[in-house]
């Protein structure tokens, strides 16, 4: 990569770095401003336009990095597993989670706003990012834990719809909530797995 494109990738990076650090509770990616955008990255607001269309491709950008992120953690997680000689699937997974609500909770703030929100676009690619999850953790249920393809399906949509709800209440809880909360979703996974290994023993 010569100078030229590794300054223009650090301004991108930048500019999506400084989109991120002002999200926040109070504040939602439809409440920033280009203004305000570029002024946290250290470039004038033409700038922007050399790097993104407008602040919707911005957020459509931001969207599909935060479910890459979680993705990529949560490949980490399993590997983790594959490659020890024991640990618990659930328990490892639920804990990975975890630290990224507490190292990223603006990353997945943007995820629960904008899977609601005004934006069509928003909305589906949210949706997209929410299917990736379903189908990797199906594809993992499948090989891993010998499921049906539907059963593992099933399975895992109802594990990712237990993981975002506990990812929602956890952003506004102290770091010790979040231990309890981690617990209690850990239980309700385990009922779903031993319900749907029941199921597959007795169809």
């Amino acid at each position: 990569m010569g100078p030229r494109a590794q300054q223009k990738f650090k301004t991108r990076r930048a500019i999506i770095d400084a989109a991120l650090s002002q999200l926040c509770a109070e504040t939602s990616f439809s409440n920033l401003s280009l203004r305000e955008v570029t002024r946290e990255a250290g470039i004038a607001p033409t700038s922007f336009y050399r790097h993104f269309k407008d602040m919707d491709e911005l957020g459509l950008t931001l969207v599909d990095e935060a479910g890459l992120t979680l993705r990529q953690l949560m490949r980490q997680a399993r590997a983790r597993i594959a490659g020890s000689s024991g640990g618990s699937v659930i328990r490892t997974s639920v804990d990975t989670f975890m630290e990224f609500i507490n190292d990223n909770g603006n990353v997945f703030r943007l995820l629960l706003r904008e899977r609601s929100g005004t934006s069509a676009a928003f909305r589906a690619a949210v949706s997209r990012e929410i299917q990736h999850f379903i189908a990797e953790l199906g594809d993992y249920l499948q090989k891993e834990m010998g499921f049906a393809e539907d059963e593992a399906r099933v399975q895992a949509d109802a594990m990712v719809t237990l993981v975002f709800s506990a990812g929602a209440e956890a952003l506004d809880l102290s770091r010790s909530a979040r231990k309890g909360l981690a617990e209690k979703v850990m239980m309700q996974l385990r009922m779903v797995a031993k319900g749907a290994a029941s199921l597959k023993a007795n169809p």
